[in-house]
């Protein structure tokens, strides 16, 4: 059983067109060769004896005209003499001393008569000759001989019947057309089938990819366009995969971070209602576990709002002028508490003018995000160092921290969502796992430099640079 043709493939579409392409070459050929076979001899010729005879025209005069005569007589087979106004042969341009044959007075009077109607004493008509049976084309010119007496050229071709010549070409286009009709048919489905191979195992496998088929590749094939789509298209499937993975994993981490504070809720409003209710102090204590796990499930929740208005394109910018330094000193206030009970200490210095054009709020979270990923990363004396300074037309903020240190083959997983669950961690006192995903994305956002310097066992540096307003006069 034959399949149905899909007139609308790509296959049927280049089968017809190469088809349709052999016929238009068949149609010209036959138009060419057999309809307008005459016309296209009989225009020829006409061109060929005007060429002739004016080029024979303007030669009349030079020593050697007698030569061009008969060279050109002989080179084209046409019939070439000169005559005077009665008719009779010039004696001295006659080829070989012999008059040209077919040459009556009346073929000299007809030609003279044409000539006196002519504007620019040249002419060419067909006319029939019986003694041959066919036509004659005559070309004539006004030549002027000695004392101004009126010399006329004539030269004359015969124009062979064609229709032998004609009925042969139609019986070969006959056979050609059948040969080129039938190789176009079976070369033209070959090389549609060709080209349509590997479109159709693209659109097998990108059948598959839909289906959630991470694993399927796109073969190329011997064509650059073919070749660049199966290579795009592999690296859509390889960016799909990785963000089916981070969809999962973020999933899961989110599902974890938000089930353990939801627990603790739980668990000591069971405790305040069971056994606390009546303990005020006991109450106090459990109820201040309750509020910081909110608060938790608050930042958490903030977090994700923000990475995914990064991710989205969606984070405006308010951008103004501010003091970086002054900002750092006000943030850092915050951490008072984890000085007075954890015993962490905050080392911080600021140099020259730090003012920067910025979104205050957006790099005020910049700025608490990196310290609070410091604080959870810092050594046993946590110490951490935050430093802001203007060198080069640029304010520079580092924070360093005494910790372990990142490994180099490390350093470039970092700014990745939930990185933090997979590092040691050293207090986790603050933070969601979210928090250097948004530093990335909002540094990028204000066309920031960033990065971070560390190495194994001595701690880590994470630094951004804005640009310093410039100095006014």
């Amino acid at each position: 059983m034959f399949r149905k043709i899909d007139k609308k493939s790509l296959r049927f579409k280049i089968w017809g067109y190469f088809v349709l392409f052999a016929a238009v070459i068949m149609v010209t050929l036959w138009l060419l060769q057999i309809v307008f076979l005459n016309s296209f001899y009989t225009s020829m010729k006409i061109g060929q004896i005007k060429k002739v005879g004016n080029l024979i025209a303007e030669e009349y005069g030079k020593s050697d005209f007698q030569e061009l005569l008969f060279r050109q007589a002989y080179n084209n087979g046409f019939v070439v003499g000169v005559y005077d106004q009665d008719g009779k042969p010039s004696m001295e341009n006659m080829i070989g001393g012999m008059p040209p044959p077919h040459t009556d007075r009346q073929s000299i009077a007809t030609l003279i008569r044409k000539l006196s109607q002519s504007e620019d004493g040249k002419t060419s008509y067909i006319i029939t000759d019986q003694r041959v049976n066919g036509k004659i084309l005559v070309y004539g010119a006004v030549l002027h001989g000695e004392e101004g007496r009126p010399l006329y050229l004539y030269v004359n071709s015969q124009i062979a019947p064609i229709d032998s010549t004609a009925a042969v070409l139609q019986n070969q286009l006959v056979i050609v057309t059948i040969i080129s009709l039938m190789l176009s048919l079976v070369i033209s489905l070959m090389i549609a089938s060709r080209l349509s191979r590997p479109i159709t195992k693209i659109t097998e496998s990108a059948a598959e990819l839909a289906k959630g088929n991470y694993h399927v590749h796109f073969d190329a094939g011997d064509y650059s366009e073919i070749n660049q789509l199966a290579f795009t298209l592999n690296y859509a499937t390889q960016e799909l995969s990785k963000t089916d993975a981070l969809q999962r994993e973020l999933i899961a981490n989110v599902s974890h971070d938000l089930r353990t504070p939801l627990t603790m809720v739980k668990m000591y409003a069971e405790l305040i209602r069971d056994v606390s209710g009546e303990n005020a102090e006991k109450r106090g204590t459990h109820a201040q576990v309750i509020i910081e796990e909110a608060d938790r499930l608050g930042a958490l929740t903030t977090d994700m709002l923000d990475l995914s208005k990064i991710q989205s394109g969606t984070l405006q910018m308010n951008r103004k002028t501010f003091d970086l330094g002054e900002k750092v000193g006000v943030i850092l206030k915050r951490f008072d508490a984890l000085s007075e009970r954890e015993g962490y200490v905050f080392r911080f210095e600021s140099e020259g003018d730090t003012r920067v054009f910025a979104d205050e709020s957006k790099i005020e979270q910049v700025i608490y995000n990196l310290v609070s990923n410091a604080i959870n990363y810092t050594g046993e004396d946590k110490a951490v160092y935050i430093r802001v300074k203007n060198a080069n037309g640029k304010v520079r903020f580092e924070v360093t921290d005494t910790g372990d240190g990142i490994s180099d083959d490390k350093l470039g997983q970092i700014w990745e969502r939930y990185y933090t669950s997979k590092r040691m961690k050293k207090h986790m006192v603050l933070g969601t796992g979210l928090g250097l995903s948004i530093v990335k994305g909002v540094l990028e956002a204000h066309n920031a430099a960033y990065g971070v310097e560390s190495a194994v066992g001595c701690g880590s540096t994470f630094w951004f640079e804005l640009e310093a307003l410039p100095k006014t006069a």
